[in-house]
């Protein structure tokens, strides 16, 4: 068995269901501690992050990840138990396997064997890890780069080992995401009889006209790294569950992914001029969940894209594509940075899995890329 895959079966078999790092970075940690690695451990309420550094100067090059995985849904549904890493017809079988305990143990291969091969390698090496990435995302990466920043501790290049890719492992690079922008909006009516609504206002009647209206603007029209804006209705609900009572309140929650063509405020105000427009009584919280971010052309994006070609002699393709991750916190210090992982074809499903040999490839694609860099 290739270490690679020893280690991605050990991180499976601790149940770090967010935010609980389930001893995963404690195992990290010995492991980089034996590579020369200096060691932080930063507490946040309730999630454990890892800084974990090796050298003093730049430029700086990060590792980034998490130990947390989402729940497992019911455990009877799995074909093996989603804690117990199983190997079968060539996969990995196991909650976090793709995402994203391969990658976690990819890079602490790619990262020996590197150091092994280059004790003299310039700058520094770096690992930043949260048990918090799949949760509130509030005590995690962004309180751990908040913490840097405050003593001036720059990142260079980071990569992300999210499972970016699609059909083979490589054949995508994440090199920037849209922002999210969540509204949860309350319109206000006046709750009654069905029989009589002349002595009530539907909320749902009043709402209506404007939510369609949203549903049908075009926001931007994207540009040659990201896809328009979309606006989506995630949760819509009113009513007391009763089938005569005209509603006094709606909630509709909703969310745009957003383009580096438009900002959060500006989707703020056409939203609350439609809103006004209609003239409904309303209240509305919003919810910054990230600015998008894009890392164009540089030292980490053509040195990830040789490494997969040489690796698997074959060309990547650049995508904006996808969720959030917590790139999003790091690329605004000025780092560029990139995804690079598994294919994400089981993320978060029942019996998700990862291919052994694109784990052993992954690893060697990390290591390529750190010799590029910092060799």
């Amino acid at each position: 068995m290739s270490e690679v895959i020893e280690l991605t079966k050990e991180l499976i078999n601790k149940p770090s269901v967010t935010p609980d790092d389930a001893g995963c970075q404690l195992l990290m940690q010995n492991w980089l501690s034996e590579l020369g690695f200096v060691n932080e451990t930063m507490i946040f309420d309730d999630t454990t992050n890892l800084w974990s550094r090796k050298g003093q100067f730049s430029p700086v090059f990060c590792f980034a990840g998490h130990t947390d995985v989402v729940p497992t849904g019911p455990e009877a549904a799995w074909d093996t138990p989603p804690f117990v890493a199983t190997e079968k017809n060539g996969y990995i079988h196991g909650r976090g396997a793709a995402d994203m305990k391969g990658s976690l143990a990819a890079m602490m291969v790619a990262t020996r064997d590197f150091v092994r091969d280059y004790p003299d390698h310039k700058g520094s090496l770096a690992f930043l890890i949260t048990s918090d990435e799949e949760g509130p995302f509030i005590n995690g990466t962004t309180r751990v780069i908040d913490t840097l920043e405050a003593r001036n501790e720059k990142i260079d290049w980071c990569l992300v080992g999210e499972p970016s890719s699609t059909h083979f492992v490589g054949d995508v690079i994440k090199n920037g995401r849209r922002g999210s922008l969540t509204g949860d909006l309350i319109v206000k009516g006046i709750q009654g009889h069905v029989a009589y609504p002349h002595l009530a206002e539907n909320p749902v009647h009043l709402a209506t006209p404007a939510l369609s209206e949203l549903v049908s603007m075009t926001w931007d029209e994207g540009n040659a790294h990201f896809p328009p804006t979309s606006f989506q209705i995630s949760n819509i609900h009113a009513g007391t569950g009763a089938g005569n009572v005209i509603p006094g309140e709606l909630h509709v929650c909703f969310n745009f992914r957003f383009s580096t063509e438009v900002t959060d405020s500006e989707l703020i105000k056409r939203v609350t001029d439609v809103l006004d427009k209609h003239k409904l009584d309303y209240a509305i919280k919003w919810t910054h969940n990230g600015q998008p971010f894009l890392t164009g052309k540089g030292e980490l994006v053509e040195s990830a894209q040789a490494a997969i070609t040489k690796v698997t002699g074959k060309k990547t393709q650049l995508s904006t594509a996808g969720g959030t991750s917590d790139g999003r916190f790091i690329a605004p210090t000025g780092a560029q940075v990139i995804e690079l992982g598994p294919v994400n074809a089981t993320i978060h499903k029942v019996n998700e899995h990862v291919k052994v040999t694109d784990l052993e490839l992954l690893a060697q694609m990390y290591y390529h890329i750190l010799v590029r860099l910092l060799a």
